[in-house]
């Protein structure tokens, strides 16, 4: 899948969602500009395991450019996970398929997320994960729930007051009406109006919620992971090599 490379993708958590249609409006959009509720700590092992699908997902796609007399240009050949976008027509198409794009997915937020099944890319995903559809399906899906998740606290009234405090402190009237409010101010606001503790409040919860809901796209996301961690360590084992016949 394409992050932002041939097409602007933006989400409210993360650079992966196409973004639907969108009033203007005269102040700060709080929704967007409002800080997330803090991750927690990433998993030292996760991150081992993810740097090992994006190495395997990298040199899949090194290989299949190959295969067509292509290659990365030299700032991208070590980069992991995917190169990045190339300014030769003939090589973006070849890394990332060509239009239309056959995969789509409408999140619960409204939000529409999608991308190719051709090109080096999509094939890479392809062989580490085995069902490109799948996959897709279940990784756009789980990328995505903790925008799901701030997106049902809008429903809770504390939510809401908290938004509201902190909305009249990014922008406060007769004051400049920007559409996002410098980093410094929404953090400060964040906190001064009590929307950061209301958000990490309200937010296990949700995840669980949205997690239960979507228990079928986590599982198989969980599968197919487990499946391309396997197969990306094969690809990176050293080849073994025949051992010649005893003279003796």
């Amino acid at each position: 899948m394409r992050h932002a490379t041939r097409r602007a993708i933006v989400t409210a958590a993360a650079a992966l969602v196409l973004v639907g249609c969108a009033g203007t409006r005269s102040g700060p959009r709080p929704g967007a500009s409002a800080p997330s509720a803090p991750a927690a700590p990433a998993d030292t092992t996760r991150q081992q395991q993810d740097q090992l699908l994006k190495a395997a997902e990298h040199r899949l796609v090194v290989e299949c450019l190959d295969a067509q007399g292509l290659s990365l240009p030299p700032a991208s050949r070590a980069r992991a996970p995917a190169p990045a976008p190339a300014e030769d027509p003939r090589l973006q198409t070849a890394l990332f398929g060509k239009d239309p794009r056959e995969l789509s997915l409408t999140l619960a937020t409204g939000l529409t997320v999608t991308a190719n099944s051709d090109g080096c890319t999509a094939r890479a995903r392809a062989r580490l994960y085995g069902d490109q559809t799948r996959w897709f399906r279940a990784q756009v899906t789980v990328d995505n729930l903790r925008a799901e998740a701030h997106d049902r606290m809008k429903e809770d009234p504390a939510h809401r007051a908290a938004l509201d405090r902190w909305t009249r402190c990014a922008a406060p009237a007769g004051g400049p009406r920007e559409g996002r409010p410098d980093p410094a101010v929404a953090d400060r606001c964040s906190r001064e109006s009590g929307l950061a503790d209301v958000r990490a409040r309200l937010e296990p919860a949700e995840m669980a919620t949205v997690r239960t809901l979507h228990r079928d796209q986590v599982d198989t996301y969980e599968e197919m992971r487990s499946h391309a961690l396997r197969r990306a360590a094969e690809l990176s084992a050293p080849p073994t090599g025949k051992k010649g016949k005893d003279p003796s």
